[in-house]
């Protein structure tokens, strides 16, 4: 997985977390498949099309905070990750 502090767009712009759809209990193999990129100030109360229950490892950015919650539209028990 990327450091925390490595999250960078190709151009240099900062990226607040990235979700990946594949994990694995082998470190070296985690943060694989498919990527959503979450840029800062990014509010989304719903997931993309086909991002439901797909995501199995998340890496967050230095100075940011993910708030997931347990149903859609920003409804049920929430969790907040950090770098």
């Amino acid at each position: 997985c990327p450091a925390p502090s490595a999250l960078r767009t190709a151009n240099g712009t900062r990226i607040c977390a990235q979700l990946y759809t594949d994990n694995s209990p082998y470190y070296d193999q985690c943060c694989a498949g498919e990527v959503l990129v979450v840029d800062p100030g990014d509010d989304m109360p719903y997931m993309p099309r086909g991002w439901g229950n797909r995501i199995s490892s998340l890496v967050v950015g230095t100075r940011c905070d993910l708030t997931v919650w347990s149903r859609s539209g920003k409804r049920g028990k929430s969790r907040r990750f950090g770098a």
